[in-house]
């Protein structure tokens, strides 16, 4: 009976031949007098009745291999001559290391392929979608790798695929930014060498620059609330760090107001999203310093200014509206009237200068005046405290303390008796008045009507008797201090009757 083939193994080899190929079957048991492939004999081996070993020669194409004995010849099987297959790219080039990636080879003569391999790693799976194209699945894997294609011809060339590993995101600054966005983060971290396909601010994706392996510059996108920032690469999606949207801080008050143009007032700010400050400006002008409390209050040192300035606080969700805060230059005095008063106080003094709105103190020395009034920016009445000596008289404002104008506290004056007592009733007796405090005379009186008079020192005064009827008159001298009487001191004599 003829011999009968079942299988061969390979089914496929090279076109140069001398590979092994076993042919399984029956009927191997007479004597096998050739085995051919197409019409090509072979050498061969017989292993068994039911086995043959033999040694494909050089092909081409698609042939049948026959088995002959004295009894006849078998069926033939079809044995393919494989060319040996060529890549000429692969897509992707990257994956992550975890595997998993589908990748379509490209190049010729994949038909029967019997492996495709990421370096020494078989493909999870792979389909032969032609004689040109095949998918296959990465394996896990790391580093670069060369990828290959086997066929019964042999193994391809190899085309390099890239393992990534997943990127990793420490930190991102800043972290928080204005729920409009466009804001630059920069993004550090590791694994960004690998092709970034998207940052992303929660599920919105932003536009983005990679600047090196570590480093990614992205424009936030608009948003709302807290959200995590992640980098996708072909290895995968990091982390996620997160990032505030922070809403436009407002400003309600400011207290005080105003300060010296000297700067260093602390003023408190009331409003709200006020968290995470990061200037406080006084017109252009940072604030010397600034301390949030809280997310509705922030107190900060006034630096040196003038005029009227706005008072604004930046955030990472941008700048608040303006709040007026006024410098208030120190208030200068130019004169005083009068310039003396008892020392037990009491009078009323007028103050002039310049810059003295607002005036919260007006003191004599170190004394607070009794009350004042603020008639004008430029003019105050105060009425003088008690006191002794030459003090100085200052005006404050919240501008500052001004300069000093010299009051003088006059003692009480006292005289004693006239020289001389007496003088005609026309008047016209100069008359020397001894006493003490003089020196602020301002008046001098016979009886009520004033005389003429001259301060001779702060021990003396003279005087000039005006008319008077006869008889004896009191001598009241006045001064800053006050005033002193000489009761009956000085006599008008009537002159002599013919």
């Amino acid at each position: 009976m003829a011999p009968t083939l079942t299988s061969l193994s390979p089914t496929s080899g090279p076109a140069s031949g001398l590979n092994n190929v076993t042919l399984t079957g029956t009927g191997f048991v007479g004597i096998v007098t050739a085995v051919r492939f197409g019409t090509t004999a072979t050498t061969f081996t017989i292993d068994s009745s039911s086995q043959i070993t033999a040694i494909a020669p050089p092909g081409a194409g698609t042939v049948q291999v026959t088995v002959s004995t004295g009894a006849g010849t078998s069926n033939g099987l079809p044995y393919t001559y494989a060319v040996m297959p060529t890549l000429t790219s692969i897509s992707p080039t990257q994956g992550p290391t975890t595997g998993g990636t589908t990748v379509t080879l490209t190049g010729t003569n994949f038909t029967g392929a019997t492996a495709v391999r990421f370096g020494a790693t078989p493909a999870t799976a792979f389909t032969v979608n032609s004689s040109t194209q095949i998918t296959a699945t990465a394996p896990p894997g790391t580093g670069t790798v060369q990828v290959t294609v086997t066929n019964g011809a042999g193994t391809s060339n190899g085309a390099s695929f890239t393992y990534v590993v997943v990127p990793t995101l420490s930190s991102a600054n800043p972290n928080q930014g204005p729920a409009a966005g466009l804001n630059s983060v920069t993004l550090t971290g590791t694994g960004f060498a690998g092709t970034v396909t998207a940052v992303r601010f929660g599920s919105t994706a932003a536009t983005f620059t990679v600047d090196s392996s570590s480093q990614i510059t992205a424009i936030a996108p608009p948003g709302t609330g807290t959200v995590q920032v992640t980098v996708t690469t072909t290895g995968g999606t990091s982390n996620g760090l997160p990032y505030t949207y922070a809403a436009v801080p407002t400003l309600t008050s400011i207290s005080p107001t105003q300060g010296p143009t000297t700067g260093g007032t602390t003023v408190t700010l009331t409003g709200t999203g006020l968290g995470g400050a990061t200037a406080v400006r006084f017109g252009a002008t940072p604030a010397t310093g600034f301390t949030v409390n809280s997310g509705t209050q922030i107190t900060a040192t006034a630096p040196p200014g003038t005029g009227a300035v706005l008072v604004t606080v930046t955030t990472a969700g941008g700048t608040s509206n303006g709040l007026i805060y006024t410098y208030i230059a120190v208030p200068t005095l130019l004169s005083v009237s009068p310039t003396a008063g008892p020392v037990a106080g009491g009078t009323t003094v007028t103050l002039g200068g310049a810059g003295l709105s607002g005036a919260t103190a007006v003191t004599f020395g170190a004394t607070p005046a009794t009350s004042f009034t603020v008639v004008s920016g430029t003019q105050i009445t105060a009425v003088a405290p008690a006191g002794t000596g030459i003090v100085q008289i200052t005006v404050t404002t919240v501008g500052g303390t001004s300069n000093g104008v010299a009051y003088t506290y006059v003692a009480v004056p006292t005289i004693g008796s006239p020289s001389p007592a007496a003088g005609p009733t026309a008047g016209g007796t100069s008359v020397s008045i001894p006493g003490a405090a003089l020196t602020t005379t301002q008046s001098v009186t016979f009886g009520g009507v004033p005389a003429a008079f001259t301060v001779i020192s702060d021990m003396q005064v003279t005087a000039v008797t005006p008319p008077r009827a006869a008889g004896a008159v009191n001598v009241v001298v006045t001064t800053s201090g006050g005033s002193a009487t000489a009761t009956g001191a000085f006599t008008y004599v009537a002159p002599p009757e013919i």
